[in-house]
């Protein structure tokens, strides 16, 4: 539930947020963050979101067992820093460096978490195996460059940022989902 909830939450949260803003706003330019930060109209609402999408990182990391520890680490890392960036919201103009700090952490973990899931044995299922983890990865490092570059007076800094999130928040649902319909349950005959 955890991990379905943090993308439904994270993309929910700015399709409510984004019509509050003045009519200067522009989400294919502007990023999240200033949604959630001191010059944002209804800013409780991504702010709760980003505490909320940490919690479900948290959530997930805890509940998916059947994933390596390190990969459970990254997540809750992850979701540990979504819960800074709420904590630290933009100031009316420019951000912080505590932002910004919180921001570097939750993208990098977000970003390799497939990779510290990947199983090197033959992985049952095969999304978790090395390739499939790595072209996850691979993908995710892409539009966190394009992510990067937008942000050196890009004009879709916006809609890079909420491609990139997007990715990277549904990504663990994938492998939940996944994993799920590969264990066996208690009580029922593996098939």
């Amino acid at each position: 539930v955890g991990s379905w909830l943090a993308p439904v939450l994270l993309i929910g949260a700015w399709a409510i947020a984004g019509p509050l803003q003045p009519a200067s706003y522009s989400p294919v330019r502007q990023t999240v963050s200033v949604l959630a930060g001191h010059a944002g109209a209804g800013r409780w609402i991504m702010t709760t979101a980003l505490l909320l999408v940490g919690g479900c990182h948290l959530v997930t990391a805890a509940g998916l067992t059947g994933i390596r520890a390190r990969a459970r680490i990254t997540l809750m890392v992850a979701g540990l820093a979504s819960i800074g960036i709420a904590a630290s919201p933009e100031p009316v103009h420019g951000s912080s460096h505590e932002h910004l700090a919180w921001t570097m952490v939750a993208a990098a973990a977000i970003t390799l978490w497939p990779a510290f899931a990947a199983r090197s044995a033959p992985a049952r299922p095969l999304i978790l195996s090395v390739r499939v983890a790595a072209a996850a990865t691979a993908v995710l490092v892409v539009l966190l460059g394009w992510l990067i570059i937008e942000t050196q007076r890009g004009d879709v800094l916006g809609l890079a940022e909420r491609l990139t999130t997007a990715a990277q928040t549904t990504w663990p649902f994938i492998i939940a989902l996944a994993l799920q319909r590969t264990t066996p349950r208690a009580g029922r005959p593996e098939p």
